[in-house]
């Protein structure tokens, strides 16, 4: 089915927009949601989102043109369908739209805004009409109160059509000396919504005013309302009886916003059935996602319990990390690497090892050990950037990232590239037994060049880190992993292990980073290269 898109009513005094630009062309796919054109006001070019989903089938204002509020403005349908006559409607009522503008209906605009006398500088604003279709709209929420300073484009509250919950932006600067609508409160579109000016401005008059001409428009729109309302009771009385008998629902009127009776239509709900949060009972969105419906008579079980916070004051340690992380997360260009290891090799070479009673290295060590080795063959990799140049370290440091209560510290293994198995792995031990206790001086945490940190032992099989500044990479380390793999054509049991580089890219290249990873595949996969 085809939808007619008017051109809507974008700020409180709009009277006709101008289409700035169309972001699609006809036959062009729409989704919902989408920015459909970009729209000028008589306060701003604001973006005008689709609410409806299907082809772009018609355009009714070209861009640069200007036409009246509720003119045609586009349809959107099922490719190919025809819509000759909604083209023809959509002129008349363009060509009504213009005339009605055009008559002479000063008179009747004066004797409702003659009582009220606005102070120079004050603005009230109106709620306005933030799509085609909405008749009224109901404040989700207010992002500032009165008394409270307001800027040109601040966001002032957030407003639930008959399609969707929108911001609303305050086209004028000041004091908010007035809300006239509060939150949860439903009103029709013109309402008063704010008044905005000098602060320590008298608005008692200009708001009792407008609140009297806004209940007579509401008054006027419930009377349309209750009247749609009993021709509907009307024609479905034999279903209404059956519900009635069977629920025992009070009739009477129901006070629903616009979204939220939409919403109730889209999933099915009798929105009889459902109880109102917002004021005076009315029924709201959050109401209609929040509902259960009764299964057999009996409201399902809902878990009733109480939402509580345990705030923990965060430990220097913990300020640091999140300072250092958050500084090279967002000034550093980070990507990422990653590589398949085949480990049964190194899964045999460890095991011979630690046949000896004096010597027990974990794979951990090993990849310590290739790292520091790779790094002598690829010194782009044991880098630092500075603005003035980039800096390749000579020696090679690396630090070993370790959990401990309080978050993450990083002791540094000086000189690894010169050190045994045995030696990595009781440096590590010590070294991980120290910052458990605390026991760690700031001399031992300084200095790294490269880091490694394996979360392998927890079964995380991939994963991406943070570099640890200054450096220029950190190897992430996953758990190994038993699964078929191909070898000599034939499918077999396999040990793999995934490693992700995370590399900076002011200083690593992507080329760069790969031969790095090569090289420490090669050692690692053949760990008797290591001895070479």
């Amino acid at each position: 089915m085809a939808h007619v898109i008017k051109m809507p009513r974008l700020s409180d005094t709009m009277e006709e927009g101008t289409v700035s630009k169309w972001l699609y062309q006809v036959g062009e796919q729409v989704n919902e949601g989408d920015i459909l054109a970009e729209i000028e006001t008589d306060k701003a070019t604001m973006e005008f989102e689709s609410f409806y989903e299907g082809t772009l089938l018609h355009i009714g204002i070209e861009e640069g043109e200007t036409s009246p509020v509720d003119a045609l403005l586009a349809i959107i349908g099922e490719k190919d369908e025809d819509i000759e006559s909604l083209i023809q409607q959509g002129a008349q009522d363009s060509s009504q739209a213009i005339d009605i503008k055009e008559e002479p209906v000063i008179e009747e605009k004066e004797s409702i805004t003659e009582p009220v006398k606005v102070p120079e500088g004050v603005e009230v604003i109106h709620m306005p009409r933030l799509s085609d279709t909405m008749t009224e709209g109901t404040i989700a929420k207010w992002n500032k109160k009165e008394g409270d300073t307001i800027e040109e484009g601040d966001i002032i509250a957030e407003i639930e059509t008959d399609k969707a919950t929108m911001e609303f932006e305050s086209f004028y600067s000041g004091v908010l000396l007035k809300i006239g609508i509060q939150e949860g409160e439903t009103a029709p579109v013109d309402s008063v919504l704010a008044i905005i000016g000098p602060k320590g401005t008298d608005v008692t008059g200009i708001i009792e005013n407008y609140k009297k001409t806004s209940e007579e428009v509401e008054e006027k729109a419930i009377e349309e309302d209750d009247k749609s309302n009993q021709e509907q009771e009307a024609a479905t009385e034999p279903i209404k009886e059956v519900n009635i008998q069977s629920t025992s629902i009070p009739s009477g009127r129901i006070f629903a916003s616009p979204l939220a009776k939409k919403l109730a239509q889209e999933k099915g709900i009798d929105i009889s059935h459902v109880q109102g949060s917002g004021e005076n009972g009315r029924i709201i969105k959050r109401d209609i996602e929040n509902y259960t419906p009764m299964v057999s008579g009996v409201q399902p079980y809902r878990p009733v319990g109480e939402e509580s916070f345990e705030e923990i004051k965060n430990s220097q340690m913990r300020k640091t990390i999140a300072r250092r992380l958050g500084e090279s997360k967002f000034t550093a260009p980070h990507y990422y690497l990653t590589i398949e290891l085949d480990m049964d090799h190194a899964i045999a070479a460890r095991a011979a090892i630690n046949i000896d009673p004096d010597v027990k290295i974990s794979f951990n060590d090993m990849i310590v050990k290739a790292s520091a080795m790779a790094l002598r063959k690829h010194p782009r990799v044991n880098t630092q950037w500075t603005n003035e140049a980039t800096r390749i370290a000579k020696h090679i440091h690396i630090g070993v990232a370790v959990a401990v209560e309080d978050g993450l510290v990083v002791p540094v293994l000086k000189f690894a590239d010169q050190m045994s198995f045995n030696q990595i792995g009781n440096s590590v031990k010590d070294l991980a037994i120290r910052a458990r206790d605390k026991k760690l001086t700031p001399e031992e945490m300084e200095g790294s060049t490269f880091t490694v940190s394996n979360l392998g032992m927890f079964g995380i099989r991939e994963f991406t880190s943070i570099i640890n500044q200054p450096n220029s990479a950190i190897l992430s380390v996953g758990a190994i992993v038993e699964k078929p793999v191909v070898k000599n054509n034939q499918v077999v049991v396999g040990n793999t292990m995934t490693l992700t580089l995370a590399c900076d890219h002011r200083t690593v290249d992507g080329a760069t980073g790969a031969l790095f990873l090569q090289t420490l595949k090669k050692y690692i996969e053949n760990p008797v290269t290591m001895f070479v």
